[in-house]
């Protein structure tokens, strides 16, 4: 105890607090039987990425544009700020056997931040990757905004505090060790986590633990590594998990097991939110195999049993009388005609004597938002508590809600944050995990829920249909004006990210706008001088159930630019490359679509039928451009598989992606892989039919994501060397850039630019679409059969 008392008082008079800079810091060593430390970062420390850049000067003869609310300060640098006040309340522990222990406040999805951030604190710490050990945080109301993954923001935000954390504990170990061999700091060298000195001894991590820990909490400043002595960070590592995954041993919500946990699922209505009136066959239904629980709850009629499988058979065998849903009766078409007469107006008229425009209308449908993993959550309600787990991106609002519905204090609802299997924006609500609650409350026992496949499709999160409406007015070559109204079914936001632009509203560089509008503005950016640029949207139709799909409205805004962007090029007789070059606001831009323009070999020749497509997005300080082949020859186009769309075949793709600073070069490319084939499928293949206020499309079997007849064979990412010390947003960013490509390039195949998404929506259905009552199938009994 009396060397803890030494060690504080050495360290205190070794690093005295002063003036925070760029690589200058304050952390925190708290109270303990073992080292556990902790970042001091708020408003009067250095703020990673929330600086904006200077829009650097337009080409001569462009004419400029203002800096639009988003390259001032946008979502990811709102997110940021609203995490720093709670920084200080993660921390990382060193334990006697040496290794470093990190419960990360965000959710593993598959993105690969566990991997990310165990390559910070190895690196800020000198300690080997495979000695620390990531877990995901339960709900911590204490973190208040510094608790939801979203807006690609998990490494921007958590990169310095994390490092300042770790620098803490590599710098308390070393002082430690000073004391217990009688030396100076200075004369001692950390290496893999074992500490050396001059003459040889050493002393590991492990050993040193408890005598690095401390009585009270104890501030320190700490300088953290300059980046050009960085050994972990920047170099490509395969996933810390990859192990678990392709041998089974990772544990999802499914996986969980709970004592006295059944397997549950839900029979659901015919047409979106629809409602229980009536359940003819209760008794009956209870009386099935296996079955120990019927009951009736907001969302449908749960079932209890003991497989999966006697759970499907009771759903099957419910006869449900329903009430009307919230889109009862409405198609594709009507949902278009309340978007058509909601669009803003455009302001600037086209005046042929004097100027000429490029008019423009574009409509994306229905995507779904249903991940890899269906939804699912265990639940076990008792009186007077309950615990759930589920892949929650938001556990905290998670907590707060279900404590709400089941009428207990917060404190009594204890939530744990499993892994997922996807998200790309789903997991930011709670559906699952709140529809578990309220089953396990319902039947007084503990739930294990899964939704079936046709569940996610039809009553699960979309991505919004929507219009965009563009003029751009151009004389002499010029681009005098860009106005762009964005009008999409409304966007659900109650997942969190409307109580953070409440509370950092007084940072915001918009006006008095909706909450749609301001994140539609806090996202939206033109990498281009186009004069005067206005980006606006409205929205309609409050009764779907959507979400923050992946990108939120950057796909579909970026696809409906990039496109016009062509028209631009064209109409002045450009080269669309140069048109695009010439235009540009930043030379991180610039440079990634030299690259993909290089690399790709943009302008060879191609045989008619096929061509090149190019575009460029930028995005919460990173920036990434696509080029991309298309081939839409009749005997590609026609090509037959079974039950399947074929169509037009993306041949190749070149991705030039800078995000600053790359954590692990080998996780962004994965990142930007997932990305552009998500990209392919919105713009081709990926759309849901409305019809008769339901969704047509019930599974992965007839929801036409890219497959791998219509994968590019050729496929490289440029990861750009870094241009800076900080990382930028990545999960997201390939998305909109590689949708916009393939557009550009199977309008310059076809002759015609696309003006509906996915292209193949008006084709007739190649598929016959399951029947909504019973809600779900039965299970297959020719999958061999059937296997492509």
């Amino acid at each position: 105890m009396e060397a803890q008392d030494r060690a504080a008082r050495h360290e205190q008079e070794a690093e005295p607090p002063r003036r925070i800079g760029r690589r200058r810091f304050l952390g925190y060593v708290l109270a303990g039987p073992t080292l556990t430390v902790a970042a001091r970062i708020g408003e009067d420390a250095l703020a990673p990425g929330v600086a904006a850049a200077a829009v650097p000067a337009a080409a001569p003869a462009v004419i400029p544009s203002l800096p639009g609310p988003a390259e001032i300060l946008d979502l990811n640098d709102l997110l940021t700020s609203a995490a720093l006040p709670t920084a200080n309340l993660v921390t990382i522990r060193i334990d006697p056997d040496g290794t470093a222990h990190f419960a990360l406040p965000r959710a593993e999805v598959g993105q690969g931040i566990t991997t990310s951030t165990a390559m910070i604190i190895a690196e800020e710490l000198d300690l080997p990757l495979d000695r620390i050990k990531v877990t995901l945080a339960d709900a911590r109301p204490e973190l208040l905004f510094n608790q939801l993954t979203g807006g690609s923001n998990t490494t921007i935000s958590t990169f310095t505090p994390i490092r300042v954390a770790a620098a803490v504990a590599r710098g308390r170990l070393l002082r430690a060790a000073a004391l217990e061999l009688g030396e100076a700091v200075g004369t001692l060298t950390a290496k893999a986590g074992v500490i050396t000195s001059a003459a040889g001894i050493r002393l590991t991590y492990g050993e040193l633990a408890a005598k690095a820990a401390a009585f009270t909490d104890t501030q320190v400043a700490v300088t953290l590594k300059d980046p050009d002595d960085f050994q972990i960070i920047g170099t490509a590592r395969s996933r810390v998990d990859a192990l678990a995954a392709v041998t089974g041993r990772k544990t999802f919500a499914m996986d969980v097991q709970v004592p006295g946990a059944l397997p549950t699922m839900v029979c659901r209505p015919p047409t979106i939110n629809g409602t229980v009136r009536s359940v003819d066959n209760l008794a009956e239904v209870r009386a099935l195999p296996g079955i120990t629980d019927v009951a009736t709850v907001s969302t449908g009629v749960a079932v209890r049993g003991r497989t999966f499988g006697q759970c499907i058979d009771a759903v099957r065998a419910l006869k449900v009388t329903w009430g009307p849903g919230t889109a009862e009766g409405a198609s594709d078409a009507t949902v278009l005609q309340k978007l058509r007469a909601a669009e803003l107006p455009l302001v600037v008229p086209p005046l042929d004597l004097l100027t000429k425009a490029v008019d423009a209308r574009f409509t994306f449908h229905f995507a779904s938002n249903g991940a890899l993993e269906t939804n699912c959550a265990v639940a076990d309600v008792r009186p007077g508590s309950a615990e759930i787990w589920a892949s929650l991106k938001s556990p905290i609002v998670a907590q707060e809600k279900i404590a709400l519905q089941l009428g207990l204090p917060p404190t009594a609802v204890k939530v744990h944050v499993t892994e997922g299997g996807g998200s790309f924006g789903r997991k930011l609500f709670h559906d699952a995990a709140g529809e578990a609650a309220e089953i396990s409350k319902a039947m007084g026992k503990p739930v294990r829920l899964m939704w079936h496949r046709t569940d996610d499709f039809r009553q699960g999160r979309t991505h919004p249909m929507s219009t965009s409406r563009v003029r751009a007015t151009y004389a002499l070559g010029e681009v005098l004006t860009y106005e762009q109204r964005h009008t999409s079914v409304a966007t659900d936001f109650s997942h969190g990210v409307g109580e953070i632009i409440t509370s950092e509203a007084a940072k915001l560089p918009v006006a008095d706008l909706t909450f749609s509008e301001t994140m539609f503005t806090l996202t939206q950016q033109s990498p281009y001088h186009f004069g005067v640029t206005t980006q606006l949207l409205n929205e309609v139709d409050h009764g779907f159930n959507t979400g923050s799909m992946r990108g939120i409205y950057s796909p579909n805004v970026r696809c409906a630019q990039e496109l016009v962007v062509d028209e631009l090029a064209r109409k002045t007789g450009q080269d669309a490359l140069a048109f695009r070059r010439r235009h540009l606001k930043d030379e991180r831009a610039r440079a990634v679509l030299d690259k993909v323009a290089d690399v790709g070999r943009w302008g060879r020749t191609m045989a008619p039928g096929t061509a090149q497509g190019i575009a460029l997005h930028p995005e919460y300080h990173s920036f990434v451009a696509v080029l991309a082949e298309i081939d839409c020859r009749p005997e590609t186009t026609g090509r037959k598989i079974r039950d399947a769309y074929t169509g037009p075949r993306v041949t190749k793709i070149v991705c030039a992606v800078d995000v600053g600073l790359a954590v692990n070069p080998r996780g962004l490319e994965a990142q930007m892989m997932g990305g552009i084939i998500d990209g392919i499928a919105l713009t081709l293949t990926s759309g849901l039919h409305l019809k008769d206020g339901r969704f047509l499309e019930s599974s992965w079997d007839n929801y036409f994501y890219t497959r791998q007849w219509n994968t590019p064979p050729e496929l490289e990412i440029v990861v750009m060397p870094s241009t800076g010390d900080e990382p930028g947003g990545a999960g997201e960013l390939a998305v909109a850039a590689s949708m916009a490509a393939v557009a550009c390039a199977y309008g310059r195949a076809t002759g015609t630019v696309p003006t509906t998404f996915p292209v193949n929506h008006a084709m007739p259905l190649p598929f016959t679409p399951l029947p909504a009552v019973p809600p779900i199938p039965a299970s297959p009994t020719d999958g061999r059969d059937r296997a492509l």
